[in-house]
């Protein structure tokens, strides 16, 4: 059985012996009919290494999954931990000291300062205002009209192995 690029090349031969007269029909038959087999049994084995490596990218997505949710429960727990003691460092008054192991300090975070902005954005002014477009009216008026300044682009094509 050949590698997948041969039999494209052995494709594009049997194509081009069409256009020339002296060949003989049943023969083109026969060679396309022997390519045909291989390409089948290699599509197959394609297939069976795709759906494996498939399986193991869900495998994969699974444990991710799975490891982000202890990731999570480890960062809660952590932050439960140390808003408790930053509680009882301000309670007690110590919020500044050394141990032999850390430094401990309660100070303003560095950066910029949060901002607070109205949900009522008709109270903004429009400076400062970002605009989108609205991608799903744009699909809407493309279904009824073309306009110069939008298009809908073709779809792409893949290959499917149910």
């Amino acid at each position: 059985m050949g590698r997948l690029y041969d039999l494209k090349e052995n494709y594009k031969q049997v194509a081009n012996m069409l256009y020339e007269e002296d060949i003989d029909e049943q023969m083109v038959l026969d060679t396309l009919e022997s390519i045909e087999g291989e390409i089948e049994d290699k599509a197959d084995n394609y297939a069976i290494i795709i759906k494996e490596l498939q399986g193991d990218a869900e495998i994969c997505k699974q444990e991710k999954i799975r490891l982000e949710k202890r990731q999570k429960s480890f960062e809660n727990k952590s932050k439960l931990l140390l808003n408790r003691l930053e509680e009882v460092l301000r309670e007690t008054g110590k919020t500044d000291f050394k141990t032999s192991l850390f430094s401990f300090k309660i100070q303003k975070n560095g950066g910029l300062a949060p901002l607070w902005t109205t949900e009522d954005l008709r109270l903004i002014p429009w400076d400062f205002l970002k605009k989108e477009p609205n991608n799903s009216k744009i699909r809407q008026l493309l279904e009824e009209q073309n306009v110069s300044w939008a298009k809908l682009e073709e779809r792409g094509e893949s290959l499917r192995i149910r």
